[in-house]
């Protein structure tokens, strides 16, 4: 398979796979993709950890590096020395109105406090300039062969030093005007994101936005929302993208750090079981549905806040959760193609059957039009 991506990258398949699992990254690009590790969640220090893993795993193949590096968020105005400044001011920006909802919410469901030095989290990731910086220091120190961004366009600056490094760079678009500027800045490819896809997402269909991006800018598109199998990739090809984006196919995967009570539910869920929401970090991301998505939609709820503050508001709710029984207000970020992950497979055998759909749905198509 050849596009002006695999030509870009050095890629044997127009694969890209995102995953915040360094095991997931390599696999994928041993397999002839690309595997994309989302840096979000890591500190600077993690960042490197992971990454020198995945150059002594990945056999000398490509692979990137996902940020978050938002247009707007509460607190890009603020005048601070530093990223605990930052969280200090932020703090103060919270009201106590909703900090007792989630205290509330969290004690309706039995959900204990958290003990311990031992358990003191994150509560500001790499959603703002002052936290994604440094991971994108990081990131250009190794030999990515792709730096991406999933909110908004990055900053100019940082698109150059990437350039300057040989690094191309990718952004999540969710419109075609969103599309047209990343562009402007310097983005050498548009991941066109539909509706369906998980996590941070706008409200077009992949069907319907691939090709208005396409018609849009003059760089290689991406189809992103709702690729699963080989037949959703032929459609985005078809629709004039030169590569898939995916991310949710991944979770189920044998090599996938997901915990099993997560798994269990993902390998359960149909393509209803997800919902945009802020609720998690401030804005709309699909999520798999439960009692805490519902919660924050309810008449009690008193809304959610801003990017960063929302997250910052619910990280230790967050972090409970996962250490108590409430499995029903545990959600993570999912796309609608759950509904077609029944199984556990290994990565490489999820790649070779993306691209044995694509040659039968491919070849289902020319014996169609007599090709």
């Amino acid at each position: 398979m050849r596009t002006r991506v695999t030509d870009m990258l050095g890629i044997e398949f127009p694969i890209f796979a995102f995953s915040h699992c360094r095991d997931v990254v390599a696999a994928v690009s041993r397999a002839g993709g690309m595997g994309v590790l989302g840096a979000l969640y890591f500190s600077p220090e993690e960042l490197e950890t992971e990454l020198k893993w995945i150059d002594d795993h990945v056999d000398g193949r490509p692979y990137g590096v996902d940020v978050v590096m938002p247009a707007s968020y509460a607190g890009a105005d603020l005048d601070v020395d530093s990223p605990e400044d930052l969280v200090q001011r932020l703090q103060g920006m919270i009201p106590e109105g909703h900090r007792r909802f989630v205290e509330d919410l969290l004690a309706g469901h039995g959900v204990p406090p958290l003990s311990g030095d031992g358990d003191a989290g994150k509560v500001l990731l790499g959603w703002t300039d002052a936290t994604a910086r440094p991971q994108v220091e990081v990131a250009l120190r190794h030999p990515i062969a792709l730096l991406a961004n999933a909110l908004g366009p990055p900053p100019a600056d940082v698109v150059e030093a990437a350039h300057a490094k040989g690094v191309k760079v990718a952004a999540l678009a969710s419109t075609p005007r969103h599309a047209t500027k990343q562009v402007e800045v310097g983005v050498d490819i548009v991941v066109a994101q539909g509706t369906e896809a998980g996590g941070h997402t706008g409200e077009i269909s992949t069907m319907v936005l691939v090709p208005q991006v396409v018609d849009a800018v003059d760089v290689p598109v991406l189809a992103a929302g709702g690729i699963g199998d080989g037949r959703q990739m032929a459609a985005g090809l078809a629709l004039g993208a030169e590569g898939v984006w995916t991310g949710s196919i991944w979770l189920a995967v044998e090599e996938a750090d997901t915990p099993v009570l997560a798994r269990e539910r993902i390998l359960r869920a149909t393509s209803r079981d997800t919902v945009r929401s802020r609720s998690w970090t401030g804005k709309p991301a699909r999520l798999l549905r439960n009692e805490w998505t519902d919660a924050w939609e309810s008449s009690e709820s008193p809304g959610t806040l801003p990017m960063p503050l929302q997250f910052m508001l619910v990280s230790e709710a967050l972090r409970r959760i996962g250490r108590s029984d409430a499995a029903e207000l545990a959600t993570f970020p999912a796309g609608q193609i759950i509904g077609a992950v029944k199984r556990v497979r290994a990565t490489r055998d999820v790649m070779f059957d993306l691209v044995e759909q694509y040659v039968e749905a491919k070849e289902r198509l020319d014996r169609i039009t007599g090709a």
